[in-house]
Parts: structure tokens; sequence; C-alpha cells
């Protein structure tokens, strides 16, 4: 297997992944899983961690799983799937968790268009403090609407 076949199922995962974390996010966490993530909806948070906190472990679960098959089995493609699915959750926790919501206080200010638009689309969500009636349920990618906005300065 060539290394750009490699990196393309590494990228394409990635990119699979808002997808996945789109529809998990609307019909999971807003759905039949909504006593893990209500929690995270909550003006008034006490403590570091949420419940919420367990959706890394189910979302591991995946990325973990594709590296041990595409390490111990002859389908070693997996282990590049597994690193898009593990990149993205990287991504997740720095712009989710520490950029968005600060649980660590880094990353405080940006004047990027881009973090503008994604910081903007997440705030527009959290107004929803119950499950429904809820909008913006991308992390990477969110409505087109915020990166106009926030392109010309209007966020």
């Amino acid at each position: 297997m060539s290394l750009l076949f490699k990196i393309a199922i590494t990228i394409v995962s990635f990119a699979c992944m808002e997808a996945v974390a789109w529809l998990a996010h609307k019909y999971l966490m807003h759905g039949l899983l909504w006593t893990l993530h209500r929690d995270h909806h909550k003006k008034d948070q006490y403590g570091f961690f949420e419940h919420n906190d367990f959706f890394f472990l189910i979302f591991a679960t995946p990325g973990i799983t594709c590296f041990a098959l595409g390490i111990y089995t002859p389908v070693n493609w997996l282990l590049y799937i597994g690193f898009g699915i593990t990149l993205y959750g990287l991504c997740y926790f720095f712009v989710h968790d520490l950029f968005i919501h600060q649980r660590i206080r880094i990353f405080r200010n940006s004047d990027n268009w881009y973090l503008r638009a994604i910081r903007r689309a997440h705030k527009v969500h959290h107004k929803h403090l119950g499950k429904e009636h809820g909008e913006c349920f991308g992390m990477l990618w969110v409505p087109m609407k915020y990166f106009r906005e926030s392109k010309s300065g209007r966020l």
C-alpha cells in the first residue's frame, strides 16, 4: 500500500468523522443519550468533568478498534482509519473543549474568521438548554451563514 493511499485513507476518515459527529450529536446526544449530554447544556456547571465526557470513551472505541485490527490482522488499512478517527478526536478536544468551552484557559482570543464562526455557531447551539430545537450540530463545519458573518465582521 502506497504512502499516498495511506494518507488518503486518513484524510477521508477524518472528513467522514465530521458527518459521524454531526449525526451522533443530533440523534444520539440530543436523543437516546441525552442523559449523558444534558449537563453539557447547563449554564451553571460545577466541577471540571461532566457526564458528557463519557462520549470521549464512546467515540475513542472505534479508533482503538481500528488500530488494533490494523496492527494485529492483515487488514492494515484499518490502521489509517484509526489515525483519521484519532486525529479528529484530537481536533475535537482542541476546538471544542479548549477553544470554545475554555476548560483549560488557553486559546482564549482569536481574530481568525474560521474560529470566530465555529465559536459563534456553538454558542447558538448552546442557547437551547433542552434537547429539542437544537441547531448547529457540527464541530469543524457549521452552516455557511456563520462563515459569511465572520468574514464580514458581523459576529
